[in-house]
C-alpha cells in the first residue's frame, strides 16, 4: 500500500509522468490475468477514472488491495455505503485495522454522517499521541464540525509524530491562511514545497500569499515550478499573467484615495440618515440598503412601489443632492459604457442574445405563483424580466424569496441574470 501511495505521488508529480503512466495503463487494458486486471484497476483510479477503475477491480481476484481501492473509487463516485462495505471487506484479507478504520471515518465524513465518524474514531482512540494519521483524520473531522482550533491542534500533533505528513501540513497551512495568520501559512507551505515533491495546491496557495504581500518574484518562482512540471496547468498560466501585470502596474495614490472615498460613500447605509418611518420601511422592503443602491434605480421605479409617494421621493433626493449624487446616476454611466462598446458589435453574439431575450417567460417553466407575479409587472419576455432588479420583484405582493430564487435559477441556466444594483 505504501508503494502504491508513492506511485500515485510520482504519477501526479508532472504532466510527462502522468502521460507515460496513462499509456502504460492503456497497454494493459486488454490483459485478463488476475494481477494485470488488479494493477490496471488501481492504475485507472490513480488517473482519476473512478468508474472505469470499479469496472476493472470488480473482475480482479479477491485481495485486500482490490477491496481497498474499490472503496476509494466508490467514495470518489459518492457511493459511500458501497465504499464502506468494500473497505470493511478488505479486513477479511489482512488489511490493517487502523488504516481501514480511519478510511471509513474519512468516508463517513465526506458523506456527512458525523455520528458514524465519531464512532469510528472513538474505536481507535488508543492511538492518540501514537498515530499521525489518526490525529490527521481527527483534525479533518473537527474542521468539518467547525471546531477549527481543535482541528489545528490535531494537525500539529500529527506533525509532531510525523514531521513530513504532507496532508496535515497542507491543512494546517490552509487554516492559518483562512484565520489571517499569513506568516505561519507561508512557513507551512514552504515546508511542503521544500520536500522536492511538486505539491501543486501548496505552490499555488503560496504564490497567492506572496502576491498579496507584494513579493512578486517569489510568487513567480512558485508558479514557474508548477509550470515546469505541468506546462498546461490553466490556473497557473492565468495566474502567471496576473503576477506579471501586477509587477508593472502603476499606482496612483491620489486617484486611489478618491476611489476609496467614493466607494466608502456609496457603501454608506441608508439607515444612517434621518428618514420617515414610511420611507425607511419601503426602502427596506425593496432591498435598497446603501446610497449606491439608490444610484441604480430611477424615480419612476421608486414611485411604482406600493406606499412610496412624492414625499418619500423628495426625502431621498435631498440626501443624494447634498452629496452631488442623484437617482439613476449609475444606470446612466452604465449606458454610456455600453454605448462605447456598441461601436464594436459582435454580430453573432447579438443575434444569439436577441433570440434569448425575446423568448416568452412561459418557456422558463416557472411555478403558477411566480408566473402570476410576473404578469402583474407586465413581464412577458425574458428580456423584460432581466431588466428588473431583485427589489422590484420582491415588491410585488406574494412574490417572496422562494419565487425570486426560482426565477434566478431559471434564467441562470441560459446564462442570464436580473439587473444588479451593485
Amino acid at each position: 500500500m505504501n508503494e502504491l501511495e508513492q506511485l500515485s505521488e510520482f504519477v501526479h508529480s508532472g504532466e510527462c509522468e502522468r502521460i507515460s503512466f496513462s499509456e502504460e495503463v492503456e497497454e494493459n487494458m486488454s490483459k485478463t490475468g488476475g494481477k494485470a486486471v488488479l494493477a490496471t484497476g488501481i492504475g485507472l483510479f490513480i488517473l482519476g477514472k473512478a468508474a472505469e477503475a470499479v469496472e476493472k477491480l470488480e473482475k480482479a481476484k479477491d485481495c485486500k488491495e482490490k477491496f481497498i481501492y474499490l472503496g476509494f473509487a466508490l467514495r470518489r463516485m459518492y457511493k459511500f455505503e458501497e465504499a464502506i462495505k468494500n473497505l470493511h471487506k478488505s479486513l477479511d484479507y489482512g488489511a490493517d485495522t487502523l488504516n481501514i478504520t480511519l478510511e471509513k471515518a474519512a468516508t463517513y465524513r465526506q458523506a456527512g454522517d458525523f455520528e458514524a465518524v465519531a464512532k469510528e474514531l472513538k474505536s481507535c482512540a488508543n492511538f492518540e499521541k501514537v498515530s499521525a494519521e489518526y490525529h490527521y483524520q481527527l483534525g479533518r473531522f473537527r474542521e468539518a464540525e467547525g471546531l477549527y482550533e481543535e482541528a489545528m491542534d490535531n494537525y500539529e500533533t500529527a506533525l509532531e509524530l510525523s514531521p513530513n505528513h504532507q496532508r496535515a501540513l497542507f491543512h494546517l497551512a490552509y487554516r492559518c491562511d483562512l484565520s489571517g495568520d499569513e506568516e505561519a501559512a507561508i512557513d507551512y507551505y514552504k515546508q511542503i514545497v521544500s520536500t522536492g515533491t511538486v505539491y501543486v495546491s501548496a505552490l499555488m496557495n503560496l504564490a497567492v500569499l506572496y502576491e498579496d504581500a507584494g513579493q512578486f518574484d517569489k510568487a513567480c518562482r512558485c508558479v514557474d515550478k508548477v509550470l515546469q512540471h505541468h506546462p498546461n496547468h490553466q490556473r497557473a498560466l492565468m495566474f502567471k499573467k496576473d503576477i506579471e501585470s501586477s509587477k508593472t502596474m502603476f499606482y496612483d495614490e491620489e486617484k486611489q484615495k478618491k476611489k476609496d472615498y467614493k466607494t466608502k460613500l456609496l457603501e454608506t447605509p441608508i439607515s444612517d440618515f434621518e428618514l420617515s418611518v414610511r420611507s425607511r420601511n419601503c426602502l427596506k422592503k425593496m432591498n435598497l440598503n446603501t446610497l449606491g443602491d439608490l444610484l441604480n434605480i430611477t424615480e419612476v421605479e421608486l414611485l411604482s412601489y406600493k406606499n412610496f409617494g412624492e414625499t418619500s421621493l423628495s426625502e431621498i433626493k435631498v440626501i443624494l443632492e447634498s452629496r452631488n449624487l442623484h437617482l439613476g446616476m449609475a444606470l446612466k454611466e452604465k449606458q454610456l459604457t455600453s454605448a462605447e462598446l456598441a461601436e464594436y458589435p459582435a454580430e453573432e453574439d447579438e443575434d444569439k442574445d436577441e433570440q434569448l431575450v425575446s423568448k416568452s417567460v412561459d418557456e422558463l417553466q416557472l411555478t403558477v405563483r411566480a408566473r402570476r407575479c410576473l404578469q402583474k409587472l407586465n413581464i412577458c419576455t425574458v428580456g423584460d424580466l432581466i431588466r428588473k432588479t431583485d427589489a422590484e420583484l420582491l415588491g410585488v405582493k406574494n412574490f417572496g424569496v422562494t419565487s425570486l430564487n426560482e426565477v434566478k435559477k431559471a434564467i441562470g441556466k441560459v446564462g442570464l441574470s436580473l439587473r444588479s444594483l451593485d
